[in-house]
């Protein structure tokens, strides 16, 4: 039909990516701004620990060769294997400025179509080798290296050469669209029609679709559709017992989802290589505004007025004080609650009024003037200095670790009626743990990424000086103690960021175990040699 449009253009080559830190390489902070960072943490000192380079890295051998006929896909250069062995949690990056790269894939793949990935699949299932699926390695929980020790090697299946917008049904506004597709990419491609899948995690830039998809990533949106599940018609995924592709439909009371079972599922059942997402038009109405609070609890208060009103705005960003200083929005101990909001028909300031006449309410004070425009139109200053500071924020990160100080970020979900034990818990307990293992003063903030009508999703930022060549138990410590703090308060181990292995003794614990023998069997069947991302959300054995 005229309005269904099939597309076969190449996506764009993928930027250059840091192998050891986060994004962009020229992004990251010089020697003299880390230790300006590092001055701002009281206790920490010190000079920032050099970047090796490629060529200085020990790596363990190669202990397999793939057979001729898939050579051409696959890579055992120093530069591949250092670029995929860790995601960008903060033990991540810590273990590759010291040159521990002992879990590096033996091999990187780069299948160019789907037929690439089942012959991949076919190879590793009869050679024991592990295949961990990788997008752009922006994991922060571990989701991308191996640990089990088990295997007789390990490949790294890296999607980034399936990035196209295969085709495009204008009528009932929805794209088939390859998993290796990174953010950025994806949205070019959809563009020229006038189209946007509008989902922007903060690692909008150097994430993919299939990583989207395997890990429930939360987005753009802080209310309504909150996580790219919203926006999934169907899959196709390839798994060692074959492929399994769902149908697309607006919706469906058929039994279980066969989409639900592979979202989330971080690439331990199968391997997703394509998907129907639902599309909108490009918004042309955009409104913002911000509102300062004495209060923090007033603040709360105001931001679940917001979310249990029906308005439904596409930004909802709760910073509490100590969020709100670090982020440059505000000062004097004031919270700061960022809103936003958006349509592709409609003009919003009337509902954004409305908004802020809520969060007024309850003793919220607006500043600036919230504005209205047009798509590249810009929302007031407390607004921007936000924005800018959230996608500076991983580079932030990289520059502390770099001079020793540790920076653990954790985030949950919880209903409102215990959020005020959960935030005063975190301060209390984690707080202790940070103080316990680090021997300093701790910097814990908080601000709210998404928020439902029954509950907030809070992420916490905790930041203290380490001990360079102690930072990753330092770090496995405060993860250790953030877990159990959540899990004694009932809220998820995670909110967005996925299970991977640093999330698996909460998530052990938060699953029901007749669900955990569901998956187990569902492993089993699907993936009989136990080749997928092994130790990822439960162990196949038990």
């Amino acid at each position: 039909m005229a309005d269904r449009t099939s597309l076969s253009h190449r996506a764009d080559i993928a930027p250059a990516r840091s192998w050891w830190g986060w994004g962009d390489p020229g992004q990251a902070l010089p020697d003299a701004e880390c230790a300006e960072l590092a001055a701002l943490v009281p206790g920490a000192s010190g000079t920032a620990q050099p970047i090796p380079s490629i060529a200085s890295l020990e790596l363990p051998p190669v202990r397999v060769s793939a057979p001729r006929t898939l050579a051409h896909l696959v890579s055992g250069d120093p530069a591949d294997r250092a670029g995929h062995t860790y995601g960008k949690a903060f033990r991540d990056v810590v273990r590759a400025l010291h040159g521990d790269l002992a879990a590096a894939p033996d091999l990187v793949a780069f299948p160019r179509e789907e037929r690439d990935v089942v012959d991949l699949l076919d190879w590793a299932a009869a050679s024991d080798v592990a295949v961990i699926p990788y997008g752009a390695g922006s994991s922060v929980v571990g989701g991308v290296e191996y640990r089990a020790k088990t295997h007789s090697g390990v490949l790294s299946m890296d999607l980034s050469g399936m990035g196209r917008v295969l085709e495009i049904d204008r009528v009932s506004r929805s794209a088939r669209i390859q998993a290796g597709a990174l953010g950025p990419c994806l949205e070019a491609q959809l563009r020229p029609h006038g189209l946007t899948l509008r989902h922007f995690p903060q690692s909008f830039a150097f994430s993919t679709l299939g990583g989207w998809l395997a890990t429930r990533a939360g987005g753009h949106y802080a209310t309504l559709h909150t996580h790219i599940d919203d926006l999934t018609a169907a899959l196709r995924v390839v798994t060692p017992a074959g492929v399994s592709e769902s149908l697309r439909l607006p919706g469906s009371g058929a039994g279980p989802s066969p989409d639900r079972l592979f979202l989330g599922s971080e690439g331990t059942l199968g391997i997703i290589t394509e998907a129907w997402m639902r599309l909108q038009d490009r918004p042309v109405h955009k409104a913002s505004a911000s509102v300062v609070f004495d209060r923090f609890p007033a603040a709360v208060d105001a931001v679940r007025a917001v979310a249990q009103s029906g308005l439904y705005p596409a930004n909802c960003r709760l910073l509490d004080p100590g969020e709100a200083a670090l982020s440059g929005v505000a000062g004097g101990g004031r919270s700061v609650l960022v809103l936003g909001v958006e349509s592709a028909h409609h003009p919003v300031d009337g509902r954004l009024a409305e908004l802020v006449a809520l969060a007024r309410d309850h003793g919220g004070s607006p500043v600036g003037g919230s504005t209205a425009a047009g798509d590249s139109a810009v929302g007031d200053s407390a607004a921007e200095a936000w924005r800018s500071a959230f996608l500076r924020m991983p580079y932030i990160r990289d520059g502390l670790a770099r001079m020793s100080v540790i920076s653990e970020t954790f985030e949950t979900a919880c209903t409102w009626d215990r959020f005020p034990e959960l935030y005063e818990a975190v301060h209390r307990d984690v707080g202790a743990a940070v103080r316990a293992a680090t021997g300093a003063e701790v910097l814990i903030n908080c601000r709210f990424t998404h928020v439902y009508p029954d509950g907030p999703a809070p992420y916490f930022t905790v930041i203290a000086p380490g001990r360079r060549g102690s930072e990753v138990a330092m770090w496995d410590a405060i993860k250790a103690a953030a877990m159990h703090t959540l899990g004694e308060h009932r809220a998820t181990v995670t909110h967005h960021h996925a299970v991977g292995r640093d999330h698996r003794p909460g998530y052990d614990r938060q699953r029901p175990e007749p669900f955990a023998l569901a998956l187990r069997a569902a492993k089993q069947a699907l993936d009989p040699a136990g080749i997928l991302n092994p130790g990822v959300l439960f162990d196949a054995a038990g």
